[in-house]
């Protein structure tokens, strides 16, 4: 279903003016005492309500969906003060469905709805707001694929671009957001682990990569986006932006992945120590060759190198040991 843009004008004030007058003129008609005239005073004095029906305000960024007895005809937009046929019902299934900035939709915490008021007297509206909105869906507990249990949570900006698709194509087009948003979620993350692991292809190509939730977030924000709007096109929803808001191991393996991480982060340090050990190693040695200070044999040389390697990588500061007599 398309959407149709009403082209109303913004004539609600000179009909409320105009319905006012009629009173006044049907109070007088009252008072006149001749029967036409009394007769369609008091006609006008009991429905003349229903003209009211008809004034709709909205504010910038808002829009009304109408309806004429089950047939859409058209959407309303743009702020103003308007006057539609009275017998038009404004349509909107996600009225009282409320999108937590810092949870999922709380369905417990939904007023209850009794002929367009809640049970405590307040009117729910039925405009559909057309502002940028934000969708901070719970966290979630994924396998990543290496099978590892991740945290994750994501925060979605979007906004409704049809009202039409929006209002008759889903059932509520909030709710319908925020489970796509975990569909989404879920088959993206999958294809990613949590840190660069060899052999991994995470862009579907053939060939393994270094694509990583960690490393690549920006890569897994524009995919994950890409997948919810996906999913959403036939809602009427536009996500202008996905991003990674919480990111971590479950808590049943974060201690044991701390130790991995540690236990990598000591022999990527080791390995450097002891690379640059045996080079200043083969420079005191070539350096002792060149200046002739001292001519070691092969068993010397060995000694040496120990000694210089232990006092090198050794993690504790070296103990001299002064040797007073001859070399040999």
């Amino acid at each position: 279903m398309e959407e149709k843009v009403l082209k109303q004008r913004s004539n609600g004030m000179p009909v409320l003016i105009g319905i006012f007058v009629l009173y006044v003129l049907a109070v007088v008609g009252l008072a006149s005492g001749q029967v036409i005239f009394a007769i369609l005073g008091m006609i006008w004095l009991v429905f003349g309500w229903i003209m009211f029906l008809g004034l709709k305000v909205l504010k910038p960024q808002e829009a009304l969906v109408l309806t004429l007895f089950g047939k859409y005809i058209g959407t309303l937009k743009g702020d103003g003060f308007y006057f539609v046929n009275p017998f038009v019902s404004a349509v909107n299934p996600a009225a009282r469905t409320q999108l937590s900035q810092s949870g999922d939709v709380k369905a417990d915490s939904l007023p209850i709805v009794l002929n367009g008021q809640s049970a405590g007297g307040q009117v729910v509206s039925k405009k559909i707001s057309l502002k940028v909105m934000t969708l901070n869906n719970a966290r979630q507990k994924i396998n990543d694929v290496l099978g590892n249990p991740v945290e994750i949570g994501i925060a979605v900006t979007w906004r409704v671009t049809d009202t039409a698709k929006a209002v008759f194509n889903v059932d509520n087009y909030k709710e319908y957001l925020s489970l796509m948003c975990d569909t989404a979620l879920r088959d993206i993350v999958r294809l990613y682990p949590y840190d660069m692991a060899p052999g991994i292809d995470t862009t579907g190509d053939g060939l393994p990569d270094d694509g990583s939730l960690r490393g690549s977030s920006t890569v897994v924000a524009d995919r994950i986006k890409g997948e919810i709007q996906k999913k959403v096109d036939n809602a009427g929803i536009e996500v202008l932006e996905a991003r990674i808001t919480y990111l971590a191991y479950a808590p049943e393996i974060a201690a044991v992945m701390l130790q991995r991480q540690q236990a990598s982060a000591i022999i990527d340090a080791r390995k450097m120590i002891v690379d640059g050990a045996v080079g200043m190693v083969e420079m005191a040695l070539d350096r002792l060759k060149e200046n002739g200070t001292v001519d070691l044999d092969e068993e010397r040389k060995a000694a040496m190198v120990s000694n210089l390697l232990v006092v090198l990588c050794g993690n504790h500061d070296a103990q001299p040991v002064v040797n007073s007599g001859s070399l040999y």
